[in-house]
């Protein structure tokens, strides 16, 4: 799992990181994930087209949640919250292309939903990830703002 770019394992049942590669999805199965979420876009010189029939192969579910890193919204986040929710109790791998998307949307579900303080609810990754306005934005975002 170390392979995966930016990987981190945030809690017991997250585990977040960067665009795996087509070989590294058997790993993520192997350790005993159950769903994978991706936030990348789609048309991302790094993406993988055919990632969900992957996934789906291995046994494990697919959600595509596409989310432009210069535009993420509101209703991103909410989907984002609302779906992870759903799925909590199992392992879930989530990325995007770098962990940038899934650090700030996990910070959300994590500070929000599940309650955790502001330091175990940051991923290692905001120590090197120089954000851009957009994402300082996101950041402040409030509960009620996100509507959730």
């Amino acid at each position: 799992m170390e392979k995966i770019r930016n990987y981190v394992q945030l809690t017991e049942k997250f585990g977040t990181g960067g665009q795996p590669s087509a070989e590294q999805f058997p790993i993520i199965a192997e350790n005993g994930y159950r769903h994978v979420i991706n936030l990348g876009m789609p048309d991302h010189a790094d993406s993988l087209s055919n990632e969900g029939e992957l996934v789906s192969a291995l046994g494990m579910n697919y959600i595509h949640i596409p989310v432009p890193f210069d535009m993420p919204t509101r209703e991103h986040v909410r989907l984002f919250c609302k779906i992870l929710y759903q799925v909590e109790k199992d392992k879930v791998f989530i990325h995007c292309i770098m962990n940038y998307r899934v650090s700030a949307f996990m910070y959300h579900y994590l500070s929000k939903i599940d309650n955790r303080d502001e330091a175990s609810s940051r991923s290692s990754i905001f120590e090197i990830w120089k954000m851009e306005p957009a994402w300082a934005e996101l950041m402040s975002w409030s509960i009620t703002d996100i509507g959730l």
